[in-house]
């Protein structure tokens, strides 16, 4: 093998082997949201990077994965026969619709606040707390502007937060819960 080609090759490894460091990023992705083999998403979507490798970014590769991985739970979804799941409302970019797992330990509130919210929102806020991303690559993850996904954020943080408050506001004092006001 000429130096060059040898060369060539080092660098296409070395490209792909950044790449792969995202692996368990994407696994960890698709288990949140519902997979049933989150390892097998990562896996088809390491596959899928390999291929077009052209196409990858080089500054930061977990958006463009995000979109494939995202992609692959949605022709997951498709694949699977009816059980119980909310029908995907637009199949575009959007997450799927997704029961949150449930061996996370989220405190019971914020779980069903999560619930309720609308599909972008929860996506948008998992983005940021559970992907850890920068506005600007959820942004791209989702294949908006980050002005966009800035403004879907904060509305997101608002919707939960006030539905945080309306839960707080009718929500009964247990037996187990102390009443300040009675001292």
């Amino acid at each position: 093998m000429t130096r060059d080609r040898q060369s060539n090759r080092n660098a296409v490894e070395a490209r792909f082997a950044e790449i792969f460091a995202h692996l368990d990023f994407i696994s960890t992705y698709a288990r949140r949201r519902g997979a049933r083999d989150p390892d097998g998403i990562a896996a088809e979507a390491m596959a899928v990077a390999w291929r077009r490798l052209a196409d990858v970014p080089t500054a930061d590769a977990r958006p463009w994965l995000i979109v494939t991985a995202r992609n692959l739970l949605l022709a997951e979804r498709r694949s699977e026969p009816e059980t119980g799941r909310q029908p995907l409302a637009d199949i575009e970019l959007e997450a799927p619709a997704e029961q949150l797992p449930s061996e996370l330990d989220l405190d019971p509130d914020l779980a069903r606040g999560l619930r309720v919210l609308p599909e972008r929102d929860r996506e948008a806020l998992l983005l940021i707390a559970w992907d850890d991303l920068t506005p600007a690559l959820a942004a791209a993850s989702l294949g908006i502007s980050p002005t966009a996904f800035r403004v879907r954020l904060y509305r997101a943080r608002r919707r939960l937060s006030d539905l945080l408050i309306e839960q707080a506001s009718v929500k009964p004092v247990s037996a187990h819960q102390p009443n300040w006001r009675q001292t």
